[in-house]
């Protein structure tokens, strides 16, 4: 069983950054896959970034290629999300995700914990 929960989220300015963490509980975090997703109203949670247990490997939403940075901590059971040159589009809730595997997941229906989720706001 894994617990994750979402922080940093906030209001910023379009062009601004914010970094997203998720702080897992569970010993074995470290053999978790790790993805971060977002939802805008109305819409399906879209996939934005994976990485795989060793975070050696990840994987961009072409969105948000070379402005979102997906990284993680296995000392600190927590995973980042680095959000650079932010636009008013990238305004959702943002959730990370953990998936028992290894690899890079970009299917929600493969993860099997998600956090809370975190409002993310930039303003134009």
């Amino acid at each position: 069983q894994v617990q994750l929960v979402e922080s940093g989220g906030g209001l910023v300015q379009a062009g601004g950054s914010l970094r997203l963490s998720c702080a897992a509980s569970g010993r074995t975090f470290s053999s978790y896959a790790m993805g971060w997703f977002r939802q805008f109203p109305g819409k399906e949670r879209e996939f934005v970034a994976a990485i795989t247990w060793s975070g050696i490997g990840t994987y961009y939403a072409d969105s948000v290629k070379g402005r979102f940075t997906i990284s993680r901590d296995n000392a600190k059971n927590t995973v980042y999300l680095q959000m650079n040159s932010l636009k008013p589009e990238d305004t959702a809730v943002y959730y990370c995700a953990a998936a028992n595997t290894i690899g890079i997941i970009t299917t929600k229906q493969r993860y099997s914990y998600w956090g809370q989720g975190t409002q993310v706001t930039v303003s134009s």
